[in-house]
């Protein structure tokens, strides 16, 4: 089972090819040149529609582009943690924010979508007596990385809610937004802040998007849409770090969004639909009696609970050893490293059959495990 990346079958490597062809035959000066932080223009401009249909309104000022999504979660990192300070998240929560938010030292609280005991003031003199204050919230509200779940809106409407009591920003981590199969799709919490507060620019949440799980991801071309004071300290900090993202590849993603995001975003869907489809038909044919999984919506990941007393890690350990067949140790998503009888797997590139084969040998290993 290979490792978490998009099928580079659905790369749209005609229109990429194409889009290069014309933009460096005809604006190959512009291209190759420097440029503004805060991204191109006319990409910024797409943005600006793409962020309408979600209920979004703001215009080309609320928008910075990032070199990937992954460069947004440092620079807010880098905007709003000093060390000592608290960040609120869910447990689990995409690692690569962990490693992100990590360089800046921060401490982890739980956040809990579904409700929870804790109360803002709780929040607040937790994060004191840690030596810092709550400084921002962290989650993926669509699809989750790594339990593919989705946060509803009550829930939504509740953490938002949360962020302005605790008068802190909430990064909605929105990689994997596009990729819906089925069920009813909710708004998105910026738009849902939007609807609260009146404008933009009067919000608390910070959307981060990607190209990367829709079009390709080796561009490496994200975003940011937030209200502009938080937009222009980002100008600030990308200005210091690499001046902007390189040109050609903003150049040739609007030129291929334009063109043809709808058409990729459908065909990934479709795509990534059936191998979701034939996973879980896999598990419950395979998976032994204590043995849970969820049971996503859309995105690239079924979250695995073994039984209490097993071990992600050990059993990854002996997986590659003797059926070859990979998967992520849950623990590495917890920013307290619990969770080891987790784990998470990726349906996005292996085909049906890997997939089927995969299953049977995981669920043979673990029924031999549990024997044991």
């Amino acid at each position: 089972m290979p490792a978490r990346i998009p099928d580079p079958a659905l790369f749209p490597k005609d229109a990429i090819q194409e889009a290069y062809n014309a933009i460096l035959s005809e604006n190959a000066g512009a291209a190759l040149q420097y440029s503004v932080s805060e991204g191109y223009k006319p990409l910024r401009q797409w943005l600006v529609g793409h962020m309408a249909s979600l209920g979004v309104e703001c215009t080309i000022d609320n928008i910075i582009i990032t070199t990937g999504s992954q460069q947004a979660l440092d620079y807010l990192g880098k905007l709003f943690i000093s060390p000592g300070d608290t960040i609120l998240t869910t447990w689990p929560t995409y690692l690569g924010a962990l490693q992100a938010f990590n360089a800046y030292e921060p401490r982890y609280d739980r956040l809990t979508p579904e409700g929870g005991n804790t109360t803002p003031a709780a929040y607040m003199q937790s994060a004191e007596k840690a030596g810092g204050q709550v400084k921002l919230a962290y989650l993926t509200a669509d699809f989750s990385n790594p339990t593919g779940e989705t946060i509803g809106r009550s829930e939504r409407a509740k953490l938002i809610e949360l962020a302005h009591e605790l008068d802190i920003p909430l990064i909605e981590d929105a990689a994997y937004r596009s990729l819906r199969f089925n069920g009813e799709n909710a708004p998105s919490m910026l738009a849902l802040d939007i609807e609260r507060e009146g404008e933009i620019d009067k919000t608390r949440v910070i959307y981060s998007g990607s190209f990367s799980k829709t079009l390709t991801p080796g561009l490496r071309v994200g975003w940011v849409c937030a209200a502009k004071p938080i937009i222009s300290k980002l100008v600030l900090i990308k200005q210091a770090a690499d001046l902007h993202s390189p040109t050609i590849n903003q150049m040739v993603i609007h030129h291929v969004a334009k063109r043809h995001f709808d058409q990729q975003v459908s065909k990934a869907c479709d795509s990534y639909r059936l191998r979701r489809d034939h996973m879980l038909q896999a598990l419950q044919n395979y998976m032994p009696e204590g043995v849970t999984w969820t049971k996503p919506e859309g995105g690239m990941f079924v979250w695995m609970t073994l039984p209490e007393h097993m071990d992600g890690a050990d059993l990854l350990a002996k997986s590659i050893k003797e059926i070859q067949v990979a998967f992520v140790p849950g623990s590495a998503f917890f920013a307290d490293g619990s969770g080891k009888n987790t784990i998470r797997l990726n349906y996005s590139l292996p085909n049906a059959e890997a997939i089927d084969t995969g299953m049977a040998r995981l669920g043979t290993l673990i029924k031999n495990q549990l024997a044991v």
